[in-house]
């Protein structure tokens, strides 16, 4: 279950970053409305994860989580470069994320 919620909470980091561009520099009210909501829910879900989860591995897997999502919905909607190196690349944060996710332990 926990780390359920760290998947959870590093999709919703994905939401935050999307929304801290379109907010344009906290600029446009919906989307720093929904930047706020994103990032509360992101930070809560993984706090309660740590709770039962290593530092390490669980925050690892939530940055990565959000560093590929967010690399990805650049790519795909926001019109971001894509080229092979950068699909190569996410391609290994996703599976540092999947190692570090079966080599975490819970307490």
């Amino acid at each position: 279950m926990a780390w359920l919620l760290v998947v959870v909470a590093g999709l919703l980091e994905t939401g935050f970053a999307v929304c801290l561009k379109l907010s344009h520099g906290f600029t446009r009210l919906w989307p720093t409305v929904a930047f706020c909501i994103f990032a509360l829910g992101s930070f809560g879900l993984l706090t309660l994860a740590l709770r039962k989860l290593d530092v390490g591995p669980a925050y690892a897997v939530w940055t990565g989580i959000g560093a590929a999502g967010t690399a990805i919905y650049g790519m795909i909607f926001l019109g971001d470069l894509v080229s092979t190196l950068k699909l190569v690349s996410i391609s290994l944060v996703i599976v540092g994320v999947i190692g570090l996710q079966l080599s975490g332990s819970a307490h």
